[in-house]
């Protein structure tokens, strides 16, 4: 039985669209904000050359540098301001949310309401500017050692001036993108720092589809693989779309109040626990622990002698966690489950849902209020988070290991990018729907006062 909101939002007419001029606004602003995004990532680095850049990618491409490249929108590809994209800012705001749920301090700040968010999230900040700098610094000495040992040399004048420069510009454009992201948060439509991901891979598509077409032109593909391919793509879009509005509805009971009427009258409604409470966030957060350590390795990995001790650890590391390896496939699903059931007990507190309820009256019908609802709550948001990490487990991990098999893990679109653009497209779309409703709701209240002053 459909929901009196959902009803409502199934009579939306979209012709009102037109006239929602802060919806439009905002619509303009957001989509701005993404060109401006796009444009940034084809401003190179200070001192480095462009044109060469394109063959030292070439000699890494296939490795775990494709998916940083993909979540950047192929800015690490062209080295440009803001090639470490948000991975360094998520990264931070993974080691702050664990920290405050096990530092007593940072627990009472998430306590404090918006006042104690700022804090945290000003520490992220900070956070997010240190992982810039250690990146960043390694990055460019990467850069530097990769060019004199491949003969190309993309750095014009290598040295210290020019580490400083990159490590400097990396942090600038990092800091930008953030506070694009805010603002595209509070003036615009959706999630910021989620709109500007979801960017960056919709960007990768044309790339990602055209290499498929030419790898099946020049008959390194055949047809059925590629058709195999692209059904396997729609069948996960469908399949997320149909887990992503999965829900376990519980039914909340108020006790009898009297109407106007002088009628008794029960009060009845629900509670919707979402099979995947966490969201994009596992995936994204899991990839960028992996990312964080590889990076580094991988780019420091060029000024180290191979035949030293550090050099064969290093060199084993990104052999063993390469993209497509069993060990990064086992990380990669073990940290999926991991920060599936953690960012859903950061989410949803029973706890506190258990208190709501029974400060308003509502309780669970053959539940008792307080400490047994919060039980219950627990009980049922745990069953339900194993099935969805089975489920974000399986939509990330199975197509990239096919596509790893059958030699197509260079091309890199797969569970894990349309996981996110499926969601985040989800929860734009939801919010322009809230924004039509608020509307329609506002020309309803304008015509009955209308209505009530003639009378």
């Amino acid at each position: 039985m459909a929901s009196r909101a959902d009803n409502i939002a199934s009579t939306l007419n979209l012709a009102n669209f037109s006239k929602a001029t802060e919806l439009k606004s905002r619509i303009w602003f957001t989509v701005g904000a993404l060109i401006v995004f796009r444009f940034m990532s084809f401003v190179p680095l200070p001192g480095v050359n462009p044109m060469i850049l394109e063959e030292l990618y070439k000699k890494t491409q296939g490795g775990i540098l494709d998916v940083f490249n993909a979540f950047s929108g192929g800015s690490l590809q062209r080295m440009s301001l803001i090639a470490l994209g948000v991975m360094p800012y998520i990264t931070a705001s993974i080691v702050v949310q664990l920290a405050a749920s096990l530092h007593p301090a940072l627990a009472s700040l998430k306590k404090e309401g918006e006042s104690g968010r700022k804090k945290l999230n000003q520490y992220t900040r900070y956070g997010a500017v240190f992982l810039t700098a250690i990146q960043g610094w390694f990055l460019a000495v990467g850069l530097e050692a990769f060019s004199a040992s491949s003969g190309l040399q993309a750095v014009v004048d290598p040295g210290y001036i020019f580490r400083i420069g990159a490590v400097i510009s990396l942090i600038g454009g990092t800091m930008f993108l953030l506070w694009l992201g805010e603002q595209i948060t509070s003036r615009g439509i959706g999630n910021g720092v989620s709109l500007i991901i979801m960017a960056g891979i919709v960007a990768q598509m044309p790339t990602f589809f055209g290499n498929l077409f030419e790898q099946g032109r020049s008959g390194a593909l055949s047809p059925f693989l590629i058709a195999g391919v692209m059904a396997m793509l729609v069948a996960v879009v469908i399949f997320i779309c149909f887990f992503e509005r999965a829900s376990r509805r519980l039914l909340i009971q108020y006790p009898k109040r009297v109407t106007q009427r002088g009628m008794m009258a029960a009060d009845r409604s629900h509670l919707p626990l979402k099979l995947n409470t966490a969201g994009v966030i596992p995936p994204i957060f899991a990839s960028s622990l992996l990312l964080l350590p590889l990076t580094i390795t991988q780019f420091a990995g060029r000024s180290v002698s191979p035949d030293s001790t550090w050099g064969q650890f290093i060199v084993g590391l990104n052999q063993y966690l390469g993209h497509g390896k069993p060990v990064y496939m086992v990380l990669y699903a073990l940290g999926i489950m991991f920060f599936s059931f953690f960012y859903t007990a950061i989410v949803f507190n029973p706890e506190e849902t258990a208190d709501n309820l029974k400060k308003n009256g509502g309780f669970i019908p053959g539940i008792r209020p307080g400490k047994n609802t919060e039980k219950y709550l627990d009980y049922v948001l745990t069953r339900i988070t194993v099935l969805g990490a089975i489920y974000i487990t399986v939509v990330c991990v199975v197509p990239e290991a096919i596509m790893a098999e059958t030699g197509m893990g260079s091309l890199f679109f797969g569970g894990t990018s349309l996981l996110i653009v499926v969601n985040v497209t989800v929860d734009t779309i939801t919010q322009i729907q809230s924004h039509l409703l608020a509307h329609q709701y506002g020309d309803l209240i304008k015509k009955a006062k209308l209505k009530g002053r003639m009378r």
